[in-house]
């Protein structure tokens, strides 16, 4: 199955790579085209409106090397320093990291029998107290499997009429052979890990347990059961927030009638971050993730966002949208390379970033410097959108009008502090998410969606917490099955 997805892959980036050939080919010959006829053209506005064609698809064709053969990266090339000396070269090599959560072994190595006499004098070499030379090396343990055999002592009353058996541990299922541990191994490995049902299993052949994908996949359901209450808690978490994040990426869902293209939502907070998975990326989907949220939802310009806003607004009071200054700001990065000029925006949009990255490195008040030192900005980004000119077709022009349409959103965090300039948590949120769609590829049935939805819940929301993933989920399975209904929220794990 593997080899034949792999195939399908293989053809279809076949297909793309002729597509983006004949869609190159049809850009130059229009090129050469519109070439000839500026060389003929004798009319200066006619010359003009050839220009700004020629730049146009000029643009065009950078973006479609780009994409061919540019690096996946918002970062931009840096040239020599300001001051005339050449920028620093990058620090080849790493530093050596203190590997404070490793236990210690310490082995102590001894001379043989035969080197325990003085070269110089022929005398017996004993051990000096307390002194060695010692070197530390990281080393691996295997992982292995093991079957576990509980055995539960019976008790009977010598009256005949009583007999008691011993507790034993707890079952993720009744009369199931696997341990929650196990489930949980399996559950980081796929939705941390990413690391498909079937690579797992070949993995834990190689380890001497013969195991197929459906016994996995059974383990992470029942695993799943239990901690349905704790996902719910975490979204209602999320949605209590004043301030959330709001995105969505594309998942694909494989059942028997094919390949679909479902959308993964994601809403986040400083304190967690949770998903659903819908069929759609429209009105209806967006309304029911949101529908009791009544704070501010930080996103890009997607036109659904306002759709939601005013659907739910029809029956009271609705959430704000503040919009995202790093996609804001992704249009000019484009722009770039055909336009000089829009490096005067970035670096504009880059001293909003210097105001934020030093009320957190000072530990300044936020709203003040965004008082004192933002709101010019701001006003100067204004001023050089309304007077600089730019055709509407060209990637600079396209850039300044997603910006200019977005404005009153983008201003809204100079008057709150809580609102963060950018929407970039809740994108650094769904990137694990989208690492896994591309390694097993989404979810086989509606039901796979769901239980996707809650380990990528509850294992991001813990790494946000700064709890170690698989101690919690461990945690909260072993509270759930204790007591059924049981919430386990990540920061409260931190907490004790």
């Amino acid at each position: 199955m593997l080899q034949i997805e792999t195939e399908r892959d293989i053809e279809r980036l076949r297909q793309v790579a002729r597509l983006q050939e004949a869609e190159i080919h049809r850009l130059l010959a229009r090129l050469a085209e519109l070439t000839r006829q500026l060389a003929e053209a004798r009319g200066e506005d006619v010359v003009r409106a050839l220009q700004l064609e020629l730049t146009v698809i000029n643009e065009k064709l950078a973006a479609r090397n780009r994409a061919l053969f540019g690096m996946s990266s918002e970062k931009r090339a840096r040239g020599d320093a300001q001051d005339g000396s050449k920028a620093k070269a990058p620090q080849t090599g790493h530093p050596r990291r203190e590997q404070r959560d490793l236990p210690l072994d310490e082995v102590v190595h001894e001379l043989d029998e035969a080197d325990k006499t003085c070269p110089k004098c022929g005398g017996e070499l004993a051990a000096w107290a307390g002194q060695f030379e010692a070197a530390d090396e990281i080393d691996v343990i295997e992982r292995s499997f093991r079957i576990v055999r509980h055995k539960r002592q019976k008790y009977r009353c010598g009256c005949g009429e009583c007999i008691e058996t011993a507790l034993g541990p707890q079952k993720l299922m009744p009369g199931g052979r696997y341990s929650v541990d196990f489930a949980i191994e399996v559950a980081v490995a796929k939705y941390l890990d990413h690391m498909p049902l079937a690579r797992q299993v070949r993995q834990m052949a190689r380890a001497g347990l013969a195991v197929d994908t459906q016994t996995l996949w059974d383990q992470l359901f029942a695993l799943y059961g239990h901690l349905v209450p704790t996902y719910d808690a975490i979204l209602r978490q999320v949605l209590a927030a004043p301030v959330i994040g709001a995105d969505e990426t594309r998942w694909r869902l494989m059942d028997e009638k094919g390949s679909a293209k479902w959308w993964a939502w994601s809403v986040s907070s400083p304190e967690a971050i949770a998903y659903r998975i819908f069929p759609t990326r429209s009105t209806d989907a967006g309304a029911e993730l949101l529908a009791d949220y009544r704070g501010i939802v930080v996103c890009d310009g997607y036109a659904v966002y306002p759709s939601v806003r005013e659907r739910l607004a029809r029956d009271g009071p609705s959430f704000t949208i503040a919009n995202c200054w790093a996609h804001a700001r992704r249009g000019f990065v484009e722009a770039e390379s055909a336009y000089p000029k829009a490096r005067e925006m970035l670096e504009l949009i880059g001293k909003l970033y210097e105001v934020e990255a030093r009320a957190k490195d000072e530990q300044r008040d936020l709203g003040a410097l965004r008082r004192d030192e933002s709101t010019a900005i701001v006003a100067a980004i204004k001023s050089w959108l309304t007077t600089t000119v730019a055709t509407p077709q060209s990637s600079l022009g396209k850039a300044m009008l997603y910006v200019l349409e977005l404005w009153p959103k983008l201003e809204l965090f100079l008057t709150d502090a809580r609102i963060p300039i950018d929407n970039n948590a809740t994108e650094r949120g769904i990137r694990g998410l989208a690492v896994g769609r591309k390694n097993h590829y989404g979810s086989r049935s509606e039901r796979g969606t769901r239980v996707a939805a809650l380990f990528y819940t509850l294992m991001e929301s813990a790494k946000l917490a700064g709890v170690n993933p698989t101690e919690y989920l461990r945690e909260a399975a072993r509270r759930a099955i204790a007591t059924p209904a049981a919430v386990t929220l990540p920061r409260e794990l931190l907490a004790e």
